[in-house]
């Protein structure tokens, strides 16, 4: 039997990043992982492939919409051929796992294929091609999450999908319908959208991305609906049938009225559990709570003090770099140093276009906690750089302390805001106020220059291009 210093269950971001700072440490690494590819959700049927279908998307839609006016004309028709597309997110997928590999030889991390579960507090069972047992001083839990639904749909994975089977269709549906207006939901449904689908959005909520500040939900929604995607908002679902090769969607709106719907598809998107199937955590004395996330202490400790917990299998947003962070966190504890992250500067992207941004406070959570803040917001179609690419769409806002002028909070939606938005992660974990923001020379033009001008507005409301 083989011994450890540590052992992670799961390879997602959050366990193999855990795994390779704790052998940078010096620590003795095992990486269990039950999948032929190490890389998790997010490599494998999450943020990477879907990154790639929204950038194939977006040329083929700059192709047949955009090229004309820039002086590019392509003879013929433009077509799709879904087959390639797919094909070239699953190289995208394949080149990135194999890194993943690659970074555990550098680190000279064991990575055991099979399936983890606890036979003790330090001993894990692995049922993967052979059984093995290993034991290890410390193991840290990061099986990640699953897509949720809701208890009366049937997910059949051909006509009733979830984002998994999204991301590998052998056609462009007529009718996407898409359940949930989430950050998932609405990056496939432009996918989608841009191919040449109808595509609805039935939320139940009253706006989509009901997390993040309101007027982000209003203009994605506005900007969305120019792009032809449907919104049903404050609608319950309460039946999904398929029958044959369509699928009917009933929902009852804020009026009490029900509706349906009729689509070739139906992505249920409606958010994401944690995963701790089979890990027989009950032998080991690990609680749940009842969402049923592991229940972890600010240390990320579980009830057994020797096994912790990262990523989405625990409390907080369901985010890659979240977990990321929490593995390093982790690992730093277990090596006996004081690390520490503030979850409120941990950002927030959705990867549609325009994209969409987030770090800190939003105007709701101000108000409700009864802070005097101030706020400043520059409109992207006053840059020079934003009308030379024709994204003129989106707004940055920035939220200051009314007295201090601390940076509370960034709200961004435009061009390239996911790039954007670690400005806005650098200067509130320095303590910036939106002044020191405003005086720092911001390169033109850029997309960037939007960051200046909204602190300028915020700090003293005096925007200098509007």
């Amino acid at each position: 039997m083989q011994s450890f210093d540590v052992a992670v269950i799961g390879s997602g971001p959050g366990g193999y990043v855990a795994a390779i700072r704790c052998s940078q440490l010096g620590m003795r690494t095992a990486l269990i992982e039950k999948y032929n590819t190490l890389g998790g959700t997010c490599l494998n049927v999450g943020c990477i492939p879907s990154k790639s279908l929204l950038d194939s998307s977006h040329h083929y839609e700059d192709a047949i919409n955009h090229f004309e006016e820039h002086g590019i004309e392509i003879p013929g028709e433009v077509k799709v051929n879904l087959e390639k597309m797919i094909g070239r997110k699953a190289a995208v997928v394949e080149q990135t796992t194999k890194g993943i590999d690659f970074l555990m030889n550098k680190n000279k991390i064991t990575v055991f294929k099979g399936m983890g579960s606890f036979k003790d507090g330090n001993t894990i069972i692995i049922s993967g091609e052979k059984k093995e047992e290993i034991t290890a001083k410390y193991i840290i839990i990061a099986t990640g999450s699953k897509p949720a639904s809701l208890s009366f749909i049937k997910i059949d994975k051909e006509r009733i999908i979830t984002s998994t089977e999204a991301l590998e269709l052998k056609e462009i549906p007529k009718h996407l319908i898409i359940i949930g207006g989430g950050v998932i939901g609405l990056e496939l449904g432009q996918v989608y959208k841009r191919l040449g689908a109808d595509v609805s959005v039935i939320e139940y909520a009253d706006r989509i991305t009901p997390v993040m500040d309101s007027a982000l939900s209003r203009e994605l929604t506005k900007v969305m609906k120019k792009q032809k995607i449907k919104f049903h908002l404050s609608h319950q679902v309460n039946k999904v049938v398929r029958r044959g090769n369509n699928v009917y969607v009933t929902a009852v709106d804020k009026k009490g009225v029900e509706v349906s719907f009729e689509g070739d598809y139906c992505l249920v998107s409606v958010g994401r559990k944690p995963y701790t199937d089979k890990l027989n955590l009950e032998a080991v004395g690990v609680k749940l709570t009842q969402s049923g996330q592991i229940e972890v202490n600010n240390d990320l400790q579980t009830s057994n003090s020797n096994i912790y917990a990262i990523g989405d299998v625990v409390r907080g947003a369901m985010l890659a770099h979240k977990a990321e962070e929490e593995g390093v966190m982790v690992a730093e504890m277990i090596a006996g140093q004081k690390p520490h992250i503030d979850y409120n500067l941990i950002p927030n992207v959705i990867y549609t276009w325009p994209e969409v941004a987030s770090v800190g406070k939003t105007e709701e959570e101000l108000k409700i906690s009864g802070v005097d803040y101030k706020s400043g917001q520059f409109p992207m179609r006053a840059l020079g750089r934003s009308r030379a690419s024709g994204d003129t769409d989106g707004f940055i806002k920035i939220l200051a302390d009314s007295k201090t002028d601390e940076v509370l909070g960034v709200h961004m939606i435009g061009a390239r805001v996911a790039d954007l938005i670690a400005e806005a992660v650098v200067a509130m974990e320095f303590r910036a106020s939106a002044e020191d923001i405003a005086r720092m020379s911001h390169s033109h033009p850029t997309y960037a220059e939007a960051v200046k001008e909204a602190a300028l507005a915020a700090s003293d409301n005096r925007p200098l291009h509007i």
